[in-house]
C-alpha cells in the first residue's frame, strides 16, 4: 500500500516536471519568436524610414529647380500692335518653380492658385505662376516697372478697380513702362491715356482667347 502510494507520487512528480519542461520550452520558443518578430520589425521600419527620407530629399531636391513651362514658340505682331504668341502654351499645374520665356509670362504651366482679379490692384509684385492662371481665366493683367509715371500709375489703377476680370502689379524686371498681358497676347502702351489700353481690355477681358471662360476671378491669393 505504502509502495503503491510512493510510486503514484513519484509519478506524479515526473507528470508535472514534464509538464513543467514542456511548458518552459514553449516560453523559450515564443520569446524567441518574440524577439525575432521584433527584430524584422524594426528592421523594416528603419528600411521604411531611410525610404522615405531618401524620398524626400529627392523630391525635395525636385521642387527647388526650376522647370520650363511646357512652352514653346514666338511672338509675332499684328497692324494692331498686340503681340500673338504663335506655338504651344502648357496648362498644366505644378508646384516647381517655372521659368517662362517671356516677362510677363502670356502663358504656360501655372501654380494651382490663382491671384484674384476682380479688379484687384496689387502695391508689391505678384509671383508669375499666380497671376498665369489668373490670364487662364481669361483676365487682363496690367504691369509697369519704375519708369512709368506715376500719374499713368494712377489712372491704370482706377480703370483696374472697376473692371472685372483684371488686375495690376508692379515688374520691375518687364523691358517696358507699361506693358498689357492677356492668355496668348500683349502689347506696350504709352501712358494711361492710350488709346489701345481701352481696346486691348474690350478684346481681351474674358476675350475668345480665355481657356477657362468663366471661372473665378476670386478666392485665389492676394497680397
Amino acid at each position: 500500500m505504502g509502495s503503491a502510494s510512493q510510486n503514484t507520487s513519484a509519478t506524479r512528480k515526473e507528470r508535472i516536471e514534464e509538464m513543467r519542461r514542456a511548458e518552459q520550452a514553449r516560453e523559450r520558443r515564443n520569446r524567441f519568436l518574440v524577439i525575432t518578430g521584433s527584430v524584422v520589425a524594426v528592421a523594416a521600419l528603419v528600411a521604411g524610414g531611410v525610404f522615405v527620407v531618401k524620398s524626400q530629399s529627392k523630391d525635395d531636391g525636385a521642387d527647388a529647380k526650376s522647370s520650363s513651362s511646357s512652352s514653346s514658340g514666338k511672338f509675332t505682331t499684328g497692324a494692331d500692335g498686340v503681340r500673338t504668341w504663335n506655338g504651344k502654351l502648357g496648362r498644366t499645374h505644378v508646384a516647381k518653380r517655372v521659368k517662362y520665356p517671356t516677362e510677363p509670362p502670356v502663358g504656360g504651366d501655372h501654380n494651382q492658385v490663382w491671384m484674384n482679379c476682380d479688379g484687384d490692384v496689387y502695391a508689391k509684385a505678384i509671383d508669375n505662376m499666380n497671376a498665369v492662371h489668373s490670364l487662364e481665366h481669361g483676365a487682363v493683367w496690367v504691369t509697369y516697372n519704375s519708369k512709368a509715371a506715376k500719374a499713368d500709375v494712377e489712372a491704370l489703377a482706377a480703370k483696374v478697380e472697376k473692371t472685372p476680370y483684371t488686375l495690376m502689379s508692379p515688374d520691375d524686371d518687364q523691358a517696358d513702362p507699361i506693358m498689357l498681358t492677356a492668355w496668348g497676347h500683349q502689347r506696350t502702351v504709352t501712358s494711361a491715356n492710350d488709346a489701345n489700353v481701352a481696346k486691348f481690355f474690350e478684346k481681351f477681358v474674358q476675350g475668345a482667347q480665355t481657356p477657362e471662360p468663366g471661372a473665378a476671378c476670386t478666392g485665389g491669393l492676394s497680397q
